[in-house]
């Protein structure tokens, strides 16, 4: 097993070698994002991940896809980006997916509203602002206890932290009503007292993964933590930087980014497990463009020094650039799960693709692009 994994560090490095020295350069990056954004929205309605149906156009999956689908939508030269979100916006009345407090199927809204701010369309986001308005005043107190009843009511994993809170910062930005900002702020600090670890930097995936050890490391989720990273900074672009609020997810987000550093591989990508690089030598590029994401958004917002984080996004970027194949398919991509487990060069993902664009929006801006 150690010969293997040593042939499969080998083979990893002699195929990312060949593109690191490459020079970034904005158009290309653009190429890049319009090739995958296509391929996703033509494959729209395939089956992944050995499912046997294809998500709901209102499934997390598919609402992570669209949040990084917006930011390409901005960069685009026209409006089909747009109006493909639209459409599914018509289709489903604007309503968020089926569960009313589970972070997941609020995903959707983040597109909403990115919408709404585009086309002034207040049918866009009426919806989401019922249905937050109602879990305001009937809010969960349940218990953040993995095995307690209706645990989920609440932020009681760490993927949840890109889901929903974005879209509560959102609707304050949109309306001024600090009943969201206060709500959203009590409850991701709810999630971060329990699933932060101190010592690592890093967020549990669970209460289950607390205790575990995968190969004597601690069980750190890349693509778990990833959530939360490019949560911080969704969250972030909402707020007044001057704001104490803002400030908050800051520090959190600079600590996080400071340990996720360290933790890059040679290669340029983060490993399934963010403490076991041996044991988890395939590549997993959902969860590392988010941290390419957040690093570049870092930098062009001037809150990371580009001498020490901007080599680690050009030669994450260059990573993921290569795998994507000649019809624009992300590979590498984990399944659905929630701890580290197994990627391909064929194994793709709707929401792994919106991470790319993600990370391709901010890319793009740190290379010089307008």
């Amino acid at each position: 097993m150690k010969i293997l994994r040593l042939l499969m560090i080998a083979a990893i490095l002699a195929h990312v070698g060949s593109v690191q020295a490459q020079d970034i350069k904005p158009a290309e990056v653009k190429e890049v994002m319009q090739k995958v954004a296509d391929w996703q929205i033509i494959h729209f309605k395939d089956t992944y991940s050995g499912r046997e149906r294809a998500h709901h156009p209102l499934d997390w999956t598919n609402g992570a896809f669209y949040v990084g689908l917006v930011k390409w939508a901005e960069m685009a030269d026209d409006d089909r980006y747009y109006n493909w979100m639209k459409n599914i916006g018509k289709e489903k009345d604007w309503e968020l997916y089926k569960r009313m407090y589970h972070a997941d199927d609020h995903t959707v809204g983040q597109m909403y509203v990115n919408l709404y701010r585009k086309y002034g369309d207040e049918e866009m986001i009426k919806p989401t602002t019922k249905q937050f308005d109602f879990m305001l005043y009937h809010q969960a107190t349940t218990s953040m206890d993995w095995k307690s009843p209706f645990h989920q009511s609440r932020w009681n994993w760490c993927d949840a932290l890109f889901m929903s809170p974005p879209v509560w910062a959102q609707l304050y930005n949109i309306t001024g009503d600090e009943k969201y900002l206060d709500f959203m702020m009590k409850e991701f600090k709810a999630t971060t007292d329990f699933l932060f670890d101190k010592k690592e930097s890093l967020y549990y995936r669970d209460q289950r993964y607390m205790t575990q050890e995968d190969n004597g490391t601690k069980v750190f989720w890349s693509r778990g933590n990833g959530w939360v990273f490019a949560g911080l900074v969704n969250i972030m672009n909402e707020l007044d930087p001057e704001s104490k609020e803002y400030k908050y997810f800051l520090k959190l987000y600079k600590t996080m980014a400071e340990r996720l550093l360290e933790l890059q591989t040679p290669q340029g990508h983060w490993a399934m497990s963010l403490l076991g690089q041996e044991f988890y030598p395939t590549p997993e590029t959902s969860g590392s463009s988010f941290y390419i994401y957040g690093f570049a958004w870092g930098i062009n917002n001037g809150v990371l020094d580009k001498a020490t984080y901007g080599p680690a996004v050009e030669k994450g970027w260059n990573a993921m650039v290569s795998y994507v194949n000649e019809e624009g398919m992300l590979g590498y991509v984990q399944p659905i799960g929630a701890a580290p487990g197994n990627a391909s060069p064929d194994k793709t993902e709707v929401y792994g693709a919106g991470a790319f664009l993600s990370a391709g929006s901010e890319v793009f801006k740190l290379y010089g692009g307008k």
